[in-house]
């Protein structure tokens, strides 16, 4: 590893530290260096807040090392006015000597325009430093710009013998069955942290009740999607608690309420397509999907999707509803307590 890739690694790791607050925007670390010492460091903590470099500047005590100084980020300085001044501006003000980047920003209002005004300024710029890093840092700001979509994560759980629900058909099988240990839902509550948004099917809602909320972990909340084609949830269900923002796709016009927002759709024309485009529209950069099956399937069958996190309870149901199938790249697995947990990487052909 040489000394750019060192303190690129360093930006990575300060950027993961906003893994779930500054959505819309990127995971972004700064690295300020002279004379092979780092002399100031930040990252962008909160959307709407000041940017990496603004952070990594203001810990610098002395202003007038920036002129000999590398600035490393790992992603390429903004050139727009937009919550924040542009942070390019800001390096040639303090007419920093060099600046290393991981990626470039995929931001039309950006995309290589910050990277030009530095070189415009004559500051040595270096591009691409562990670039496909930084691009798995970023998936789902990348993915969002790119596929003009939200990183999709489809998330269940199944027992040994491959069912994720209990037989539902026989009566008084209505109450919930855990399936995973108390680590693994500790776990289910991080992811829900570090995203945009959560959503359900309607059976899921019916059957399960469930909060979609962050409660056993802390961070921020996601936004709550539910599909109700016909409006037949009940408003007593959690979901409709108003307690966080919550997104309720259905066909018939109704008005909203408090914390809740219903966005009418035409359901027979694939849903889906137009679902994503809204969460797109209104700025959902990553959402997570935890059931039911139809709406996992609806999913996987189209090929839209980015990441399965599939979770193994140590237990059987012998009969009841079967989990998804799904074939992908294996990017980890590891067994909690005798759970197992396993995400997948969609591999498009």
């Amino acid at each position: 590893m040489n000394e750019d890739e060192k303190y690129i690694n360093r930006c990575f790791e300060l950027a993961l530290n906003g893994l779930g607050n500054v959505s819309p925007n990127p995971m972004v670390g700064c690295v300020i260096v002279y004379q092979d010492k780092i002399i100031g460091e930040g990252y962008h903590r909160n959307y709407g807040e000041a940017h990496a470099e603004v952070n990594a500047i203001n810990t610098v005590e002395n202003k007038e090392l920036l002129k000999e100084s590398t600035v490393y980020v790992n992603l390429e300085p903004c050139s727009h006015y937009g919550k924040t001044p542009p942070c390019a501006e800001l390096l040639i003000k303090h007419q920093v000597k060099r600046v290393v980047i991981s990626n470039t920003d995929p931001n039309p209002l950006v995309a290589g325009k910050g990277i030009q005004l530095l070189k415009s300024a004559g500051i040595e710029v270096i591009c691409g430093v562990l670039e496909e890093k930084g691009n798995e840092l970023n998936k789902r700001f990348f993915t969002f710009f790119a596929k003009k979509r939200p990183y999709i994560i489809l998330k269940w759980a199944k027992t040994l013998d491959g069912f994720m629900d209990i037989n539902r058909s026989e009566p008084g099988n209505n109450q919930k069955y855990w399936i995973t240990n108390e680590k693994l839902k500790i776990l289910v509550h991080k992811w829900r942290s570090e995203e945009s948004a959560i959503m359900v099917g309607t059976k899921t809602a019916l059957n399960d009740n469930p909060q979609l909320n962050v409660r056993l972990w802390y961070g921020k909340q996601p936004l709550r999607i539910v599909l109700d084609e016909k409006s037949e949830l009940s408003e007593k269900l959690f979901i409709f608690d108003q307690t966080s923002p919550t997104l309720v796709f259905t066909s018939i016009n109704k008005e909203n309420q408090t914390n809740i927002t219903y966005k009418q759709i035409d359901f027979c024309n694939n849903p889906i397509k137009e679902l994503l485009d809204y969460l797109y529209e209104i700025k959902i950069t990553s959402l997570i999907i935890e059931g039911g099956k139809e709406l996992l399937l609806s999913f996987i069958n189209q090929g839209i999707w980015d990441e399965a996190r599939i979770l193994t309870g140590n237990k059987t149901f012998g009969i009841g509803l079967k989990a998804p199938e799904i074939i992908g790249e294996i990017l980890f697995r590891e067994t909690i307590d005798n759970d197992t947990v396993e995400i997948i990487k969609h591999t498009e052909t």
